[in-house]
């Protein structure tokens, strides 16, 4: 799974899931630590990658303009956990939610909850 990791998620996510077989990205790595949430999401949609943030203003952002993508991992309640356990938690779940995230889809996630949309909302 092709993955870019938002800021405001600590760059051991994106190596674990590295490790773990997935193609992740940290937005610092691509010079992107400060960028506008609508300029991240271009370089995703770009870059045919799925946004991982705890930021719901990309969903906000995918809403607003009626997109089908890119898809995005909202992580939610789980700031008090670990970059590791974070990651660990994504690679539980990212494999069940795959055809939904190809499909365009927001998966909101957080301990003991996966919750999916479809892309465009309202569609």
């Amino acid at each position: 799974m092709r993955l870019l990791i938002d800021a405001n998620v600590s760059p051991r996510v994106a190596s674990v899931l590295i490790e773990a077989g997935h193609d992740a990205v940290h937005v610092y790595d691509l010079g992107l630590a400060d960028a506008a949430d609508a300029v991240i999401l271009q370089r995703a949609d770009d870059d045919d990658r799925m946004i991982v943030s705890s930021d719901t203003d990309f969903g906000a952002l995918l809403a607003r303009h009626q997109r089908s993508k890119p898809s995005f991992v909202l992580l939610r309640h789980v700031n008090d956990l670990t970059a590791h356990d974070q990651a660990a938690l994504l690679v539980a779940v990212l494999p069940s939610v795959v055809e939904e995230l190809a499909a365009g889809a927001v998966v909101t996630l957080s301990r003991g909850r996966v919750r999916t949309r479809r892309l465009p909302f309202g569609a």
